[in-house]
């Protein structure tokens, strides 16, 4: 894992703009509406979103990243809200009510949850996919069954715990509605 987000953001070939496979399924069975993509990265899920007619907002700590975001946005013409901020210190906030899907692809931070509960309107979707525990785990994995516990009071379309293809490395994965 990259200690230095900015560095790997600007060496070349670490840059992927492949959706995350659960999001290209979830996202398929919607109409567009308005999204959030926390820890966008340079924006692969974002950029994809928006060329499906989403209203997306993107951030993500990494000017670097942003930066890359919006070149590609305006290279494809698509419209994306990008921030630089560190979703840690609140300096994002998550408007209440405020998005159809907020979707969460290898970030973990824990007390962003009761944000991202609020933040999904009523009938819309949370879509995650976070790393679990293994034995090359850091500080930033899911215990097994904690992502499930987080929304067990929401209806829960699609979840699993397995290793991921290509890396091995196990995650968890979620598709919840909010009631």
């Amino acid at each position: 894992m990259p200690r230095n987000w900015e560095e790997h953001y600007t060496v070349a070939g670490n840059l992927d703009f492949v959706p995350a496979p659960l999001l290209v399924e979830v996202a398929g069975m919607l109409s567009p509406g308005r999204a959030l993509d926390l820890a966008c990265g340079a924006g692969r899920n974002a950029l994809y979103l928006a060329s499906l007619g989403w209203d997306v907002v993107a951030v993500d700590s990494s000017s670097s990243a942003i930066r890359i975001l919006r070149e590609r946005a305006a290279k494809e013409q698509l419209l994306i809200r990008a921030y630089t901020s560190d979703l840690e210190t609140d300096a994002f906030p998550i408007e209440p009510a405020g998005f159809d899907l907020i979707c969460d692809f290898f970030y973990l931070q824990r007390d962003l949850f009761s944000h991202i509960r609020a933040g999904v309107r009523p009938g819309s979707l949370f879509v995650a996919e976070i790393h679990l525990r293994d034995a090359n785990s850091h500080r930033f994995v899911l215990e097994a069954g904690e992502l499930r516990a987080e929304f067990s009071d929401w209806k829960i379309l699609h979840y699993s715990e397995a290793a991921r293809p290509g890396n091995g490395r196990p995650t968890a994965q979620i598709v919840a509605r909010r009631a």
